[in-house]
Formats: C-alpha cells, structure tokens, sequence
C-alpha cells in the first residue's frame, strides 16, 4: 500500500479530536450531517481490522469503510 493509500471509516455520532490519539494517530472529521470521519492513511489489512475493533469499542454505529487515494 503506497503512503497516499488508505480508508475512511464513516461512523454514526461525532467524535471529539482527543480520539485521534485511541485510534493510532489517525485523523477524525465530524461531518455537519452528524457522522464522524477517521482518516487512517498507509494501513495495511490488520492495522485495517484493529481499527474496526477500536471502532467497535467505542459503540458508535459504523456506517462505510471507503478505501482512498489521498492526494496530499
């Protein structure tokens, strides 16, 4: 996977940015449709699966996981 690769996993709910940190330095988005964005840049498979752990831990609904090319 190429450092501009990744996924965006859309979830039900807004996160506060100290979630940043729980979720291995990814980027969080709170959408104005009520919805959070964690941006996870340059993950591999199982980096992918312990995110959506972490995910499942917080309890928010989890609505897509979107692979990306990042263009920055």
């Amino acid at each position: 996977m190429s450092d501009n690769a990744g996924y965006d996993i859309r979830l039900a709910g807004h996160l506060d940015s100290r979630w940043a940190d729980w979720f291995d330095g990814c980027t969080i988005t709170n959408a104005s449709d009520g919805t959070a964005v964690i941006h996870g840049r340059a993950l591999d498979q199982a980096a992918l699966h312990g995110l959506l752990q972490k995910v499942r831990d917080v309890g928010l609904p989890l609505l897509s996981v979107t692979p990306v090319e990042y263009l920055d």
